[in-house]
């Protein structure tokens, strides 16, 4: 098709000029140019008036000026000439809408379908389906989001998949296989940044995607789904939230059971196009492989990670804990490293460990790109229920997961090399983010407990 467009397009608009300097009489069939034998596209046939041709090549003319994209294809006797992506100029029948209203340029009307005629090819030639997925939660919801992304790709196979997810996110998504390209959108939490986020807005819009389907069930997510301007605007149907966030969706559905898992939950959505869950219901995430050797230099041996933090107080194992568990371990032969995480609260958790525990070895906060690169190279890694345990899980790294106040039924990992370790009951609501309870339900969890644990894990195989 590319070599029909480079050699028959100037033959194309070239016809008017050279007819019209023979001057032959209107009505006359003037001969065949011997250039026609040298394109099958260019059938020989009558040719109109040279004042017909004219007239037919400016209006082609024109209509370059307003696409940017364009091919011939011949039907017959006719060459056509049809737009495959229109800038945004309206183009419907007389009768089909107001004067000004967006329309896409598809050839059933386009303003070159209407000039040469209806193409039976192109009817055959349907354009990949376009979805975005958005996703603005946490980085654990992310990795989660990997088995829904994957089921989409086996359920369209030549669909263009697009995903827009927060800036600090898209490295979780960024070298997975089957995306074809992560949108990283500007985020502060409580804070809408226009003017940072308004080009990307536009730049979906050109997009023209033909679904978007919102995973995150908030209102940022729903306003982007009505700005990216997709024709099917998929969304849970929830309570609450601003006035007018049920008008950005025109498909609405209900959510998932309570005590479904969140890796399963998106199915939810996904249900009305026909899509199931995969066999086997595993997350998938990929380091970025040019941060190898910069992830060398921060752990140049096989050690296993610990990191203390969690996004909730209460979801943090006591650090006394902690420092008994390096004591014991360095005993056993096990080197253990540990990762705080990104906020005043983790850091605090690291100098109360160092009190503790003075010989630790300790890594400082890396962003998620190399932290990825990093926890690729570990032996294993031990932490509660937080984002990088869906990182060891999406990495294929052993993994000890420590629960408490969540339920593993809900948010365990969803990994091959895997061992939860349960602590006591949980008293505490569920909307706290610190421990109420005299006692820690995570306390519970003894460091001999944790080592058995990591001991048998990293038995071969």
């Amino acid at each position: 098709m590319k070599r029909e467009v480079d050699c028959a397009m100037p033959l194309f608009l070239r016809q008017g000029d050279e007819l019209g300097k023979q001057h032959q009489p209107i009505g006359e069939t003037p001969r065949p140019e011997a250039d026609d034998e040298q394109f099958s596209i260019l059938e020989k046939r009558r040719s109109r008036s040279p004042a017909v041709i004219r007239r037919s090549r400016a209006i082609l003319i024109s209509w370059f000026h307003c696409h940017r994209h364009y091919y011939l294809v011949k039907t017959g006797p006719v060459v056509e000439l049809s737009g495959l992506l229109d800038t945004g100029r309206s183009n419907k029948r007389p009768g089909e809408g107001r004067k000004g209203e967006f329309a896409p340029a598809g050839l059933e009307n386009s303003r070159a379908g209407r000039i040469c005629g209806h193409n039976l090819f192109l009817n055959h030639m349907e354009p990949p389906l376009k979805i975005l997925a958005i996703q603005f939660k946490s980085l654990g919801d992310a990795v989660l989001l990997t088995p829904a992304l994957r089921a989409i790709r086996r359920r369209y196979p030549d669909c263009v998949l697009h995903v827009l997810v927060a800036e600090r996110v898209a490295p979780l998504l960024q070298h997975l296989p089957g995306l074809t390209r992560v949108w990283p959108m500007p985020r502060t939490h409580g804070r809408a940044r226009l003017k940072q986020s308004w080009p990307l807005v536009r730049a979906l819009r050109a997009e023209r995607f033909d679904r978007s389907v919102d995973f995150g069930a908030n209102d940022r997510g729903a306003i982007l789904s009505l700005l990216c301007g997709a024709r099917e605007r998929s969304g849970l149907d929830l309570p609450g939230g601003f006035p007018g966030r049920r008008f950005c969706y025109n498909r609405r559905v209900a959510p998932a059971p309570p005590d479904r898992h969140e890796a399963l939950r998106p199915f939810a959505l996904l249900s009305a196009w026909d899509i199931t869950p995969p066999d086997p219901m595993t997350v998938e995430i990929r380091a970025d492989p040019a941060l190898d050797h910069a992830a060398a230099q921060w752990l140049p041996e096989k050690a296993v990670i610990c990191h203390l933090g969690a996004g909730m107080a209460k979801k943090q194992w006591p650090v006394p804990h902690w420092a008994a568990l390096n004591r014991m371990a360095t005993a056993a032969g096990l080197r253990l490293t540990f990762t705080p995480g990104q906020n005043a609260r983790e850091h605090a958790l690291v100098s109360e460990l160092k009190a503790l525990a003075p010989e630790v070895s300790v890594l400082p906060a890396l962003d998620v790109a190399l932290f990825l690169a990093v926890l690729k190279r570990a032996r294993a890694l031990i932490t509660g229920d937080t984002g990088p345990m869906h990182f060891a899980a999406g990495l294929d790294v052993p993994l000890i997961a420590l629960f408490g106040p969540t339920p593993v039924a809900r948010w365990g990992p969803m990994g091959q090399r895997q061992q939860i370790l349960t602590g006591g009951p949980c008293h505490c609501e569920p909307n706290s983010h610190v421990c109420q309870a005299a006692n820690h339900c995570l306390a519970a969890i003894s460091p001999e407990q944790v080592l058995a644990g990591l001991q048998n894990l990293l038995k071969p195989g």
